[in-house]
């Protein structure tokens, strides 16, 4: 069965989009004052940025990928029905804009082989999980979910900064289902799809490369949620666990990248949220590529 997308090599690599989210800026930036986004708000505006609120934009999305062996689902979004009451639009949603999205591309929820999550927020966990008869089931029957070990055990331990809501309703459900696997942070589904770690944003984040014939692509997860973050990589969000490590994890993660040719796969960028990473002076910058 032919999938859309994009080809890398034998892969191919597809998006299904759940929504467009507006942040205040401010607070999800709580380190930043309004004369530090004078200087962008001309080229973010009005993909990255809302031209009337002066709210940053992320695209909640999955990339789904389809290698000769396997069918994998990175990211699962927000899902329906969860209780997410300080974000109204994810709070109780009901809507089937992302299982259409999969449909679009030729995709049933039994298609999938594996789930992986570069992080556990709600909104990379959300479709990991769906309500049957008042009980939270695998939405995805036939996966494997890939969660890491070390992020799983941070998450159980709690954080005052963060709900346990996603990890009930999203994650323990699938492992009592017995569809997890715990894996550490250099784990390898085959040699064309391995974990990269990146902690800082959760204790054990990671991000997905892909390879195949000489293509290489990196899909990021939330190391950085906006293209003004290559430009200042030492700006934080206000969600990172551990901001200095998320800092160090984001420069570095550039400085591997930048001029290489790889394929940066975000989670939250504009659409098409894929480019290429360029070196700007001390800092970066980000060049989308042709969407798909």
């Amino acid at each position: 069965m032919a999938m859309q997308g994009r080809q890398l090599g034998d892969l191919t690599l597809a998006r299904a989009i759940e929504m467009v989210m507006p942040f205040d800026r401010q607070s999800f930036f709580p380190d930043t004052a309004p004369e530090d986004w004078a200087p962008h708000e001309g080229w973010m505006k009005p993909d990255a940025m809302d031209p009337t609120t002066g709210h940053v934009l992320f695209t909640v999305q999955s990339y789904v990928v389809r290698s000769p062996h396997h069918t994998i689902l990175i990211d699962s979004c927000v899902g329906n029905h969860k209780e997410r009451p300080t974000r109204p639009l994810w709070h109780q949603k009901t809507d089937d804009t992302y299982l259409r999205a999969l449909a679009a591309l030729e995709l049933a929820p039994e298609d999938i082989d594996y789930v992986l999550c570069t992080h556990l927020h709600a909104d990379h966990v959300g479709w990991n999980t769906k309500l049957v008869d008042g009980r939270w089931v695998p939405t995805f029957p036939n996966a494997r979910y890939v969660f890491s070990a070390k992020e799983l055990e941070a998450w159980q331990h709690g954080n005052e900064k963060f709900t346990r809501a996603p990890l009930e309703d999203s994650v323990l459900p699938v492992i009592e289902a017995g569809k997890a696997q715990l894996v550490d942070h250099d784990f390898a589904l085959d040699d064309s799809v391995w974990l990269e770690p990146s902690p800082g944003h959760t204790p054990d984040h990671v991000s997905i490369r892909l390879a195949s014939n000489g293509h290489n692509a990196v899909i990021s997860g939330d190391l950085m949620h906006s293209p003004v973050q290559c430009l200042h990589p030492e700006w934080t969000v206000w969600p990172d666990w551990d901001a200095d490590q998320a800092k160090r994890t984001r420069r570095g993660f550039m400085e591997r990248y930048a001029d290489t040719g790889m394929l940066v796969c975000t989670a939250h960028f504009p659409l098409p949220s894929a480019g290429r990473i360029v070196t700007a002076g001390n800092a970066f910058r980000f060049e989308a590529e042709a969407n798909w």
